[in-house]
């Protein structure tokens, strides 16, 4: 089904970027999870009340009265959103648009692999990459939360919630995927995978920002990622997850096919 040769050369190439951004996750989370004090709570709820729109913007929300609530209103509306998906969009475009711009997908054809074993072997890498950073964001807020604040971290929930979490950034995986494969030139690539997550992210801004724009929010899939609706068991939210994992497959389906049967030119 894989390719484990070239599996293992492009985990190696995910490993550095997971480590930059693992670095960068771990500050925030660190910092954020130590914020947790009801007077610091207060202090945050005050710059709420000053600027409403532009905390709300970025997911930010006050009156959090537990622990995971406060990872919520601070983590999960940019922080844990914003640089899993940028780890989506550099490794998406790498993957095979990198591999056609530069003429090196001729050395992957050459070999003795269907072009079908080299798109899931690919597929994989990615997946694989975005499982592994959601974990260590996983274990590092529990190994937090539970040093800082024992007993204050409710596990299964967070559990769920990045169960979702992790569907969101395969889904976001997936649209970077298919401009890789769609585009040979690896600034369309990004152009295309880059510009529609963060053009769905904005419509996800303006949306939390105000009731006039509201319904923005029918027109991002960022707003299938109900953190607060996963957390309480709410059935919309749950279909939410199940429409990205749907989705998911769609376009990894697209990509396989748009691989296969692309004149690559060699």
């Amino acid at each position: 089904m894989i390719n484990m040769t070239l599996y293992k050369r492009e985990m190696k190439g995910s490993l550095k970027i997971l480590i930059l951004f693992a670095a960068v996750i771990t500050m925030y989370v660190t910092i954020i999870i130590s914020m947790y004090d009801p007077e610091m709570m207060a202090t945050l709820d005050g710059f709420y009340e000053v600027m409403p729109e532009l905390m709300a913007s970025i997911g930010m929300s006050a009156g959090a009265t537990s622990l995971i609530g406060f990872m919520i209103s601070y983590l999960y509306g940019f922080i844990l959103l914003i640089f899993p998906m940028v780890f989506c969009i550099l490794r998406g475009n790498s993957l095979v648009a990198k591999y056609t711009d530069k003429g090196s997908m001729v050395t992957l054809l050459a070999a003795p692999i269907k072009r079908r074993t080299i798109i899931l072997t690919q597929i994989f890498a990615l997946m694989s990459g975005i499982l592994l950073l959601i974990i260590y964001v996983t274990g590092l807020e529990i190994i937090i939360a539970q040093t800082i604040f024992p007993g204050e971290l409710i596990v299964s929930d967070l559990l769920k919630l990045n169960t979702a979490l992790l569907c969101l950034h395969l889904f976001i995986g997936s649209i970077c995927f298919l401009a890789s494969c769609v585009f040979s030139d690896t600034k369309y690539s990004i152009a295309f995978g880059a510009g529609v997550s963060a053009f769905m992210y904005i419509l996800q801004m303006l949306a939390n920002a105000g009731e006039k724009a509201d319904i923005l929010k029918y027109f991002t899939f960022f707003t299938l990622f109900d953190a607060n609706g996963i957390i309480a068991g709410k059935s919309g939210a749950i279909i939410g997850i199940l429409v990205l994992l749907l989705g998911t497959i769609g376009l990894y389906t697209i990509a396989i096919n748009v691989f296969c049967n692309k004149d690559l030119h060699i």
